[in-house]
């Protein structure tokens, strides 16, 4: 059966999975090959998190009402266009890099040489190099992959939120 006509929860645990499986891609690109995230990538990662936890509860929560299903739809989407901002901009510096980098070491060392409150500001400074391109697939970066990734399940979200349901007068 098609997912367009499964049920909003279904749709939800849909994109949920979506969210899991691209966050699990993003561990193993870190720690079985050896590329080192910027912090950039680390807000992407994030922002695919709060996605996936709103797709997660929109889908637990399974609400009736066409406007609680509209209210989740664009929750997610609100976490999508986080998600957009932060892989547009890094594909942005990826494809006209600044002339002189400015990124830092990588999350664990700073976090070794500081407090969790310090290695979290310097992630928020954003001082890694971003415009490194360490990983392509059919000639796009992986903030690319990820720009597309949260287009698309913005449109996921707001597709399972804004679809008209069929009613029954008679609930069994």
């Amino acid at each position: 059966m098609s997912p367009f006509r499964w049920s909003f929860r279904s749709q939800f645990l849909l994109g949920f999975l979506a969210c899991a499986a691209l966050l699990g891609y993003a561990f193993y690109v870190q720690f079985q090959l050896q590329i080192l995230p910027c912090a950039f990538c680390i807000f992407q990662r994030i922002a695919f998190a709060a996605l996936g936890l709103v797709f997660l509860m929109g889908g637990l929560h399974a609400p009736r009402g066409a406007g609680s299903r509209r209210a989740w739809s664009l929750l997610a989407v609100v976490a999508a266009i986080v998600g957009m901002g932060y892989s547009g901009r890094h594909a942005w510096v990826q494809l006209f890099p600044p002339e002189m980098p400015n990124c830092g070491p990588g999350l664990n060392f700073m976090v070794e040489r500081q407090s969790w409150l310090g290695a979290a500001r310097q992630v928020l400074m954003a001082n890694g190099d971003c415009s490194a391109i360490d990983w392509k697939f059919l000639g796009l970066s992986m903030p690319m992959w990820c720009l597309l990734w949260f287009i698309g399940l913005a449109l996921w979200a707001l597709y399972a939120g804004f679809k008209r349901r069929q009613t029954h007068l008679f609930r069994r």
